[in-house]
């Protein structure tokens, strides 16, 4: 969408100062010596990259990862200069670009060290880069069994020096999985062939949100600190473990109510028929707004603090709640992600309801819901227009 007032009731509530308390927890418990990186891909998880790192900055993150060159580029743009990890590797015809944003690279292949070295050197810098190691994944990066020579390869580049050397686990969301330790254990090995070698890089990184909380030994030089940032469980098993805020609410208005009656049909294919006469309310958000329409006639909202059921097929636009013998008023606000009172309908809810994961849900609100920013400790509220 486009910038400027956005005349929809429709809104993503965030919350800056729980941001801010989930990335302080982290970085207290990794200590001095080791630094946090606040994942903002996929804008901020949803959340909106921008300003979600902004507030991890703030509560002590140093470091900020991406997907995507263009990511790293709106974060430049709005002037943040610390260091943006790019954390996969684009094509190689994107390097000079990379370089021009001081994006510091991820690499695994050849092709692509050759198009940064050449880049660098064009530029007259020194690149930082950090080599993926596919421990077990199998996505991206190089084996173990190769990535001494890739990183001798990235350290006798011209115009590129080796930063650092990651890997990412499989089943950290599982702590009690094995595989978590024998990722660990083939990385410590490749840490260990890479020393004798001569090369130790200065940033050694394994551990995301779930590694970070469950295997202290893993955290290393860095934590990358991606779903836990924004108040969300890397896992089932994480649950209780830290006091993680989620950050996300969903909120709209009554655009319409109605006097339906008994045995009427709502929605397409009338699938919810009024078992007596009701009122019903239309909520100007649909599955274009991240309310999937699998959640037809599966989901609750809150209005003044009561539970009222979602009924008919969800809609891209709008969708329908039964109010009983309640009536409101259009305008009246609802809660449709998030808490209210002693209610809560939350994101972890919706993703079990849905077979899915927190990540999803988040991910799925689009950018036709205008983001507003708030922190609830300070009172200050802002909209980002859309």
């Amino acid at each position: 969408m486009t910038g400027g007032a956005s005349w929809r009731p429709t809104r993503a509530e965030v919350d800056l100062g729980c941001i801010r308390h989930n990335v302080a927890l982290f970085v207290e418990m990794v200590g001095p010596g080791c630094e946090v990186m606040a994942v903002v891909k996929a804008d901020g998880y949803g959340h909106g990259a921008v300003e979600t790192a902004r507030a991890a900055l703030e509560a002590g993150a140093t470091r900020l990862g991406v997907a995507l060159v263009e990511e790293g580029e709106e974060l430049r743009e709005a002037g943040l200069g610390v260091p943006v990890h790019l954390l996969f590797e684009p094509p190689p015809e994107a390097a000079a670009k990379v370089v021009e944003l001081a994006l510091t690279p991820t690499a695994y292949t050849p092709g692509y060290i050759q198009a940064l070295s050449r880049a660098a050197v064009s530029a007259g810098i020194e690149v930082p880069v950090h080599l993926k190691v596919d421990t077990g994944m199998h996505r991206v990066g190089i084996d173990p069994e190769g990535a001494l020579s890739v990183a001798e390869e990235i350290a006798a580049a011209p115009g590129l020096f080796l930063e650092g050397v990651y890997t990412h686990l499989a089943m950290a969301s599982d702590p009690e999985h094995p595989f978590n330790l024998r990722q660990g254990e083939a990385f410590a090995r490749v840490l260990e062939r890479l020393e004798i070698g001569g090369l130790r890089p200065a940033l050694r990184h394994a551990a995301a949100s779930g590694a970070a909380m469950a295997y202290p030994h893993l955290r290393l030089d860095m934590i990358r600190l991606g779903i836990a940032m924004y108040g969300l469980l890397p896992g089932e098993a994480y649950r209780g473990k830290l006091d993680l805020r989620p950050a996300l609410s969903l909120r709209t208005r009554i655009s319409h109510v109605f006097r339906a009656r008994a045995g009427e049909g709502i929605s397409y294919g009338l699938r919810y028929l009024c078992p007596v006469d009701t009122w019903i309310a239309v909520l100007p958000l649909g599955y274009a707004d991240g309310l999937s329409r699998a959640l037809s006639g599966r989901w609750e909202v809150i209005i003044a603090g009561k539970r009222y059921p979602q009924v008919g097929t969800i809609c891209m636009d709008l969708c329908m709640v039964d109010l009983g013998d309640d009536r409101y008023e259009p305008g009246q606000e609802v809660t449709v992600v998030g808490g209210y009172g002693e209610e809560l309908v939350g994101v972890e809810r919706m993703a079990a309801e849905l077979g899915t994961i927190n990540y999803e849900v988040v991910c799925g609100i689009g950018k036709r819901v205008p983001r507003c920013y708030i922190d609830r400790a300070s009172g200050r509220k802002e909209e980002d227009g859309g």
